[in-house]
């Protein structure tokens, strides 16, 4: 027999209280995309599977609005197209998928969301190695123990789980917790970050 479901409510409870260490990262990540949005940047996101839905998530919510009625921002989710994927995919390799949109759109001072719950997902590492050497503020979004993603991330939000459900459920808190913070800096109307 599985489970009893209130258990699955013990493990989400249990991880969300191991977030708290992290909010001072997470409102670093906020303030940054703040300082890139008054200087005229852009976010990026992507991920694979569920995180792919989250990134979409991130940047749907920047570019239409969170909670409150303010100004549209501009993002985007580098997993939108399929056109552009499966063209990537097929001409040079999947590997290659976010790296090369990322040298094509991702300006210096952009901040670019990459969102890995293994932290492995090697076209993640590559998209934000190179957003990175072009000058933008890179933001891991990852759980366990961080993997190699964490190398190339100005900003890691690790997830202390090594459950994807989990780590999945915490990273949309805490986008949602950025956004909260986006929206209260664009209505103060602060043109700085």
């Amino acid at each position: 027999m599985s489970e009893p479901l209130n258990s699955y409510l013990e493990e989400h409870l249990a991880v969300a209280r191991q977030l708290e260490p992290l909010l001072p990262q997470v409102e670093a990540v906020a303030q940054a995309i703040c300082h890139a949005l008054a200087q005229g940047g852009r976010v990026y996101a992507f991920g694979n599977g569920g995180s792919a839905a989250d990134a979409q998530h991130f940047a749907a919510e920047l570019l239409g609005r969170y909670r409150r009625e303010r100004r549209p921002l501009p993002a985007m989710a580098l997993t939108t197209d399929p056109s552009t994927v499966t063209c990537i995919g097929n001409d040079y390799a999947f590997a290659e998928l976010f790296a090369r949109q990322v040298e094509g759109l991702v300006r210096p001072g952009d901040v670019v969301v990459g969102i890995t719950t293994s932290g492995n997902s090697e076209n993640v590492i590559r998209g934000l190695a190179a957003a990175r050497r072009l000058g933008a503020v890179t933001v891991a979004l990852t759980g366990g123990t961080g993997g190699r993603v964490v190398s190339v991330a100005d900003h890691a939000l690790v997830v202390p789980s090594g459950a994807t459900a989990r780590i999945q459920e915490m990273h949309v808190l805490m986008i949602h917790m950025i956004c909260e913070r986006i929206d209260d800096w664009v209505l103060a109307g602060r043109q700085d970050g």
